[in-house]
């Protein structure tokens, strides 16, 4: 399979890395995110709705909606892994001990309430999808903005993201998968500045970091040649740009 896009912006934010100059400097020395850092404030999303919104999803609608404003968005697709996971484990604990269930986290436990947050505060009713896919989420969210560009939306806006890992589930996920919560917003416009092939993976890999974020890490620090990990093939990119 093979997928070309070129990257018209991009927002991000993780702990301790907010600003364009932070992750700059973060891709230069492929230093790992330090998880106890705080995250920055949110610059872009309304108080009532940060409130809303559990870390990851609240870190992914800001995300978005910088990039909305700085530029035209035809369609939109979010991508996470673990989705509302915090909200889901608060309403299991609640039906656990026979409980009510919080009607926010009723409301707001679906999979695509962080996109219906954005088109909401964005006031922007744009196509619009969600997609969890392992960790796989991040390339086949791509796979979905070609789809998207193909049927004749120009420009996709692509935000993956994932909050916080509740400790909860920590002695059941492997022990180098990432707990912290991160957002990575791309606007892909039609183009081979970035070119990407499945490729045959001849090895199996450990978690590791988010495709989002190694994805960030190599077009900033312009790689010409650089592979993502993937659950059953490798992702080898290639920048046209150079």
């Amino acid at each position: 399979m093979r997928l070309a896009f070129s990257i018209i912006d991009w927002q991000a934010s993780a702990p301790g890395l907010s600003s364009a100059d932070d992750w700059l400097n973060w891709s230069r020395v492929s230093a790992a995110i330090n998880a106890e850092q705080p995250l920055d404030k949110c610059r872009h999303l309304p108080m009532m709705m940060a409130r809303r919104l559990n870390q990851g999803s609240r870190l992914a609608v800001d995300s978005g909606l910088a990039l909305l404003r700085r530029q035209s968005v035809d369609a939109i697709v979010f991508t996470s892994r673990h989705g509302e996971l915090e909200r889901n484990l608060s309403i299991l604990k609640a039906l656990s001990e026979n409980e009510n269930i919080s009607p926010t986290d009723f409301a707001m436990s679906v999979h695509n309430a962080a996109v219906g947050s954005l088109t909401i505060t964005a006031k922007a009713p744009l196509v619009s999808t969600s997609i969890a896919a392992g960790m796989d989420a991040f390339q086949q969210g791509l796979i979905e903005a070609k789809a998207l560009q193909v049927a004749g939306y120009r420009n996709i806006l692509l935000v993956d993201f994932d909050g916080a890992i509740p400790d909860f589930y920590h002695p059941h996920v492997s022990a180098d998968m990432p707990r912290y919560p991160y957002a990575v917003a791309l606007l892909l416009g039609d183009g081979d500045d970035m070119v990407c092939e499945s490729q045959p993976q001849v090895e199996s890999h450990g978690e590791g970091s988010p495709q989002s974020l190694l994805f960030l890490q190599a077009f900033l620090a312009r790689r010409p040649r650089f592979s993502l990990p993937g659950e059953r093939v490798d992702w080898a990119w290639e920048r046209g740009d150079v």
